[in-house]
Order: structure tokens, then sequence, then C-alpha cells
């Protein structure tokens, strides 16, 4: 309390704040341009007040008053007037701690947010990392950032290069899933349904609900091809004569998704097509398709279907 009343960054504040409460004593009518700034006030800062330290400070203030209430009043008017100002300037108090409150939280608890409105923007974090977040991105890093966890919470695409430390694991928690590092480069990408995580050095873990874990290692990208409790790890290396990419499969599961999302996902990386009955479309599967041929991806996806598989080509067809 001392703080703000005599520092020189809050005194116009403590002033604005005790003239209003000597115009409440006196009965002088608040000012219009006093009640626009106390209308901007409650509208535009007020509101990101933390509510519990609000009633813990105002609990505060009225528990140290407590004795100017309990006390008898008498009916002389000196004593009312008395009672009335001591009620005033509990009110002063209130609002001066209240504006405090605001200034203290700003200050030293509201987590920092970057954004990149026009273009890329660089971030660099306290830790020595540093995030380029691109166009639309906004990144929110909490005040004790970094504690023994680094926890930064993501929205939209943004490329980290992250300080190493072997005891302080660094996470990236963005929509749905979360990456944890302990020193790296990779980048994030979501764009609606579709996220992704495309790894340049070091090691990187992906959580997603609903999936296990996957673990990435350099030039290897984690997805979820935009489907809901669905992982795959992709292999992505550049052809050294024509300069485009080659991507390679690595590893697919599914936990219970529908077969007609599973049949679109496979068709797409394995560059198939599949045949199967109409009524199989919205059956939920759970498999794992990890480490088998194309042949025999299919024979595991028949038997959990209850069908049988024939070949033609390029060709699959499943069938009773």
């Amino acid at each position: 309390m001392k703080y703000f009343m005599k520092s020189p960054k809050y005194k116009n504040t403590a002033a604005f704040v005790f003239k209003l409460w000597m115009r409440e004593v006196s009965e002088e009518k608040i000012s219009e341009k006093e009640d626009v700034i106390l209308s901007q006030w409650t509208a535009q800062t007020e509101k990101d007040l933390d509510k519990i330290h609000m009633k813990e400070s105002k609990e505060r203030v009225l528990s140290a008053l407590e004795l100017y209430f309990i006390q008898p009043v008498k009916t002389a008017p000196i004593y009312q007037f008395k009672q009335y100002v001591f009620t005033a300037a509990a009110a002063a108090i209130i609002l001066l701690m209240s504006i405090g409150g605001i200034l203290t939280y700003n200050a030293f608890m509201k987590p920092d947010t970057y954004t990149a409105d026009s273009g890329n923007r660089k971030v660099y974090l306290a830790d020595g990392s540093m995030v380029t977040l691109l166009k639309g991105a906004e990144l929110t890093v909490d005040k004790s950032f970094p504690a023994s966890t680094r926890i930064v919470e993501l929205k939209g695409d943004a490329i980290f290069s992250v300080a190493k430390s072997k005891t302080h694991p660094f996470i990236v928690r963005a929509d749905g899933f979360s990456t944890k590092v302990l020193g790296t480069v990779f980048k994030i990408s979501q764009s609606g349904k579709d996220k992704s995580v495309l790894l340049y050095e070091g090691k990187v873990a992906v959580s997603y609900a609903g999936t296990a874990v996957s673990y990435l290692k350099p030039n290897q990208k984690w997805t979820n091809f935009g489907i809901a409790h669905t992982a795959a790890v992709i292999s992505v290396t550049a052809e050294k004569k024509s300069g485009t990419q080659k991507s390679e499969l690595l590893s697919l599961s599914f936990s219970d998704v529908s077969f007609k999302e599973v049949a679109e996902v496979i068709q797409d990386n394995y560059k198939i097509k599949i045949m199967y009955p109409k009524e199989m479309s919205d059956r939920k599967i759970t498999a794992d398709f990890t480490g088998g041929t194309v042949d025999e991806n299919m024979e595991a996806l028949a038997f959990i279907l209850g069908l049988e598989v024939h070949k033609e080509d390029h060709i699959y067809t499943l069938k009773k």
C-alpha cells in the first residue's frame, strides 16, 4: 500500500482516488469528467482483476477497520460524521488497493503475450530460447518462466529453437496436443483440425489425446492428418538432385476412428484404392499399422473388420 502511495508512477492515481473520497465526504457532486474516467476504468481495467485477490484484499481492509464499526454510535452529529468518514475512507482505500491490485497483477502476474499480426516475429525467452512466430500466431509465457519445467502456450504456427537443458524440460502446449523437449529446433503447425510437428534437430516427444506418445528424430514429422485420435510419424528427406521432398510413412495408429476416415488416410499415404461395403463406413476401429508392408497392413485391417481382402494391382477389395 505504501509503495503505491509513494511511488511517483502512481502519484496521480492516488491523488485522483482521494479527491473522489473528499467529494464523497463533503457530498459534492462528482464531475462529468471524473464519472467518465471511473466508467472507463470499470470497463477496461477492472475486467483484468484477479477476483480471488480482490476478495482477499477487501477482507483484509475491512478486518483492519472493524474496530471503527463496532463502537456504539451516539446521536451527536460529530460521531455520525466520524462513522461516515471512516466508511468513506474504507471505500477509498479499497478502491486504491483495487487499482494497486491491477497494476501489481499486470506487472508481476499477468502472462506475457506475443503476437505476429502483420508478419513473422522473433521472440527471445528468458532461458535463451528463441521462437519465430509465423504470421497470425500467438505465444503466451507465464511470468514464472523459466521454472523447473519451461511451459509456453501457442496458437498458430511457430518455429522453436530451444536452449538445451537436461533437467528443465521445455513444453509447448498447443491446440489439443503438446510437444516436450530438452533442447532442439522444431516447427509446430496448426491449421484447423490439422496439427503437425516437424523436427529439424534434437529429439521431441509429442502427446495427443487418445494416442500413444510419439518420439521424433531429426527430419521426422508428426501429424494427425486432421483427424481426432490419429497419429502418424513421417520421414521427410530432400532429394539431392531435384530438391523435392520425399515422404515415407513410418508409423500410423488410430484409436476409435471411423473406418471411412482410416481408409482415406491409408489410401492417400500408400497410394492405393480400397473398396469396402458401405455399411462399414461408420464402424469405429482401433489399429496400429507400424512396421508392416502395405499388404500386411491391409490383411490386418480386414481381420479387424471380419472381412476378406483381395488385391488386384493397387486396388484392395474388402468383402464378406
